[in-house]
């Protein structure tokens, strides 16, 4: 059974939706999950920040807002990492420990969350668990990522293109059953 299943693609092509499609369709065939999911927030065309939800509870916070007043800075988007680490680290953490949870699920490992040496702790004890962990991956620094967790498990990445979104969510869902 694969432990690290990664997901990335360049900004935009829809790898918070593929994410999303693959965890829908686990869930169709009993396979239960724990962590977070991150969405983009739009005030018309602007995106404004990024939300984050927990895919069990649906606790709801920011990620990272224009607008947000303390945190580190990532392009112009300041980062909670108040609502990182009470929402995101807490769902990694709980999902570590529930023996409910099959898939530890995270969207996604990038630059705002690695702003949190507890997010980066909390994504480097799911790998150890013995869960699987479906992880979107930012796209442009996915090596140095991966490279950082040194992880020792299988890792299958996927890249999302604008050819296989609409369908790559099944290869996924494939390579966490095996």
């Amino acid at each position: 059974m694969s432990r690290f299943v990664g997901i990335t693609g360049r900004p935009g092509i829809g790898k918070t939706t593929v994410f999303l499609r693959t965890v829908d369709s686990l869930r169709s065939l009993g396979i239960t999950f724990g962590g977070f999911v991150s969405r983009e927030v739009r005030v018309g065309s602007d995106r404004v920040g990024f939300e984050i939800v927990d895919l069990n509870s649906n606790k709801k916070g920011w990620l990272a807002h224009v607008n947000q007043r303390d945190g580190p800075r990532i392009g112009k988007y300041i980062v909670n990492t108040s609502d990182l680490v009470e929402i995101g680290v807490g769902a990694i953490k709980r999902s570590i420990h529930d023996d409910v949870v099959d898939v530890i699920a995270v969207d996604e490992i990038g630059p705002m969350e690695l702003t949190s040496q507890d997010f980066i702790r909390a994504i480097g004890d799911a790998i150890e668990s013995e869960k699987i962990v479906v992880a979107t991956i930012h796209h442009r620094e996915r090596n140095q990522i991966l490279s950082m967790f040194n992880i020792k498990s299988p890792v299958i990445t996927f890249e999302v293109r604008i050819e296989n979104r609409d369908s790559i969510h099944d290869d996924i869902k494939d390579a966490v059953m095996l």
